[in-house]
């Protein structure tokens, strides 16, 4: 697939959905461009005891380059849950391909904001530390076939005999080497096990996310941009956005690209 993806920065919306999957809450977020077109899906997801709105400037950079990005609260790991529970996270790719669904459902809805906005063949996920293993397992063993493409932020696999499986998605994959929560070898392990194009930003001063996403930073500015511009490549096939990946992982010499791509 080779296309180009849109040259002008958007507006940014914002609107929440009341989703549920059986008995498990979903509130999502969604951010979007405010424009005309048809726009990829990234679903984004969280870390332990995180919200979508700690990401949001890093969601939002996203959104005004083009694409649309729903990202749930997770009913046990999110911030302030109520039954709060880390072993939960396996449910999580479950709750992640119900989410997909239902937002790209939008697009053939009549009257909503979404409607015939949504490039419904293009979909990624996305997430951090438990988010990111969240994203892993959506490739691996709760692959989600719809997926075209995936970005692991300080995350890893789900375990032992989670080979990934189905259509080759290219993934991107981010960590910091003084990453004490997730260790920067298990995600170096999950990214040497993706049989497809892939890369992984390393930031070698890099810790958990408290440097990464902090908005502002300089590693801030080199994860948005770069992940950015993989979206750029991986969901509309610019093919002007591969040497900017390099770029813009290069930029404020603080990580450097294995790019496979």
């Amino acid at each position: 697939m080779r296309g180009k993806a849109p040259a002008r920065s958007f507006e940014v919306g914002e609107r929440e959905l009341a989703l549920a999957r059986g008995g498990r809450k979903l509130a999502t977020t969604v951010f979007y461009p405010e424009g005309a077109g048809r726009f990829p899906l990234v679903l984004f997801s969280h870390g332990l005891g995180g919200r979508p709105e700690d990401y949001a400037p890093l969601l939002r950079q996203w959104a005004a380059a083009g694409f649309v990005v729903a990202a749930p609260a997770f009913p046990h790991t999110s911030g302030g849950a109520a039954d709060y529970d880390v072993l939960d996270v396996i449910n999580q790719p479950a709750d992640a391909s119900y989410v997909i669904g239902k937002v790209l459902a939008l697009d053939g809805k009549r009257g909503d904001g979404l409607f015939h906005r949504l490039a419904t063949d293009r979909v990624a996920a996305a997430g951090h530390s438990a988010g990111g293993i969240t994203t892993v397992g959506l490739f691996t063993l709760a692959r989600d076939a719809r997926l075209d493409a995936g970005i692991v932020m300080s995350g890893s696999s789900l375990g032992t005999g989670t080979g990934f499986r189905g259509a080759a998605a290219p993934m991107l994959f981010v960590h910091g080497q003084r990453d004490e929560t997730v260790s920067y070898a298990s995600g170096k392990a999950a990214y040497d096990a993706v049989p497809w194009p892939k890369a992984m930003l390393t930031f070698p001063k890099g810790d958990h996310g408290a440097t990464l996403l902090r908005d502002g930073g300089a590693s801030f500015e080199v994860l948005a941009d770069t992940t950015t511009e993989f979206l750029r490549f991986a969901l509309y096939g610019d093919p002007a956005a591969k040497p900017r990946i390099d770029r813009s992982a290069a930029r404020n010499d603080v990580a450097t690209l294995d790019d496979r791509l």
